[in-house]
């Protein structure tokens, strides 16, 4: 069986569509599957999910980022989502026959190209990282663009770790290798965004919170409500429904209603088959009970 890995970049544009389209088709030109593509006008952001061979998915996310490079401008991009480039992130997950440390390797590769040939800085993060501190993302990101722009030629924490020690309008990129991760989102009725933040605060893992939970809050002005956007990092430790109810009970202690929750990107089945088991107490129930899973099971067998 060939090796397949799936890289999920995240560009800072979601409310021009054809911008995002071009970004698309030069990595869809790098024989690569598009799984999915969503744009989100508040946080003016995209997110792609792409899979293919090593190579192919390599080629495809330095191709995104340069015709990126030449579309999105930093100095006047303003949304929700922090964002420290025009590729703001480009992880990399083993799916099938790839190892993490494999993942680890392309990264870096991939880095190393994109700052030498497109002039633009590159932080390693997650497990490509190559200091302890810049396995999170939002270590590397803290201040975004804008800071990262005044700070990166003179202070020693922000020396990329290819590229050079300056940022034009494209920003800096975050490249890496990860876990499947689930981007989760809960939408609340009110307009406070204090609400919002209070609630991420309390329910990431790093403030004592949830494990494997990284959470910020937003306002969304557009709609006028908030949200508390959420990365669950690993969904076998704390999944959708853990972290739903965890985000309901406290919005409910605060007097506010939930509205409803949203998916970014794609989630793999057994997350579902997860809140099945959580939610109805539905006994050893796994995907593998699924009529469409055993369709096709069978089909690779005739």
């Amino acid at each position: 069986m060939s090796q397949l890995v799936e890289f999920v970049p995240n560009f800072s544009e979601g409310r021009r569509p054809e911008i995002v389209d071009e970004i698309v088709k030069a990595m869809l030109a790098c024989d690569v599957m598009l799984l999915d593509r969503e744009m989100d006008a508040s946080h003016n952001r995209a997110v792609v999910t792409i899979v293919g061979e090593p190579a192919n998915v390599a080629e495809a996310a330095f191709r995104g980022c340069e015709r990126a490079a030449q579309l999105i401008d930093l100095n006047t991009h303003r949304g929700e989502h922090p964002r420290m480039g025009a590729t703001d992130v480009i992880p990399f997950i083993p799916i099938q026959n790839m190892t993490m440390q494999e993942c680890v390797a392309l990264a870096r590769r991939v880095g190393e190209r994109i700052g030498n040939e497109l002039q633009i800085p590159v932080y390693l993060y997650e497990r490509a990282a190559t200091q302890p501190e810049r396995r999170d993302l939002a270590y590397i990101r803290k201040g975004e663009y804008e800071a990262l722009r005044e700070e990166i030629a003179t202070v020693a924490a922000r020396e990329p770790d290819f590229g050079p020690r300056r940022v034009g309008a494209a920003g800096a990129v975050a490249v890496g290798a990860r876990p499947f991760l689930i981007a989760y989102n809960v939408n609340l009725d009110t307009r406070n965004a204090q609400i919002a933040k209070d609630i991420a605060k309390i329910i990431r893992e790093k403030g004592g919170g949830l494990p494997s939970v990284k959470a910020l809050g937003f306002a969304l002005e557009d709609k006028g409500i908030v949200q508390v956007s959420m990365n669950l990092t690993d969904f076998n430790v704390t999944g959708m429904w853990t972290a739903f109810q965890h985000v309901r009970a406290e919005a409910e202690k605060r007097g506010v209603r939930v509205l409803g929750s949203e998916l970014v990107g794609l989630v793999p089945l057994e997350a579902l088959a997860q809140i099945a088991r959580d939610a109805l107490q539905l006994d050893e129930f796994s995907s593998n009970q699924v009529v469409e899973v055993k369709l096709s099971q069978a089909k690779t067998r005739i």
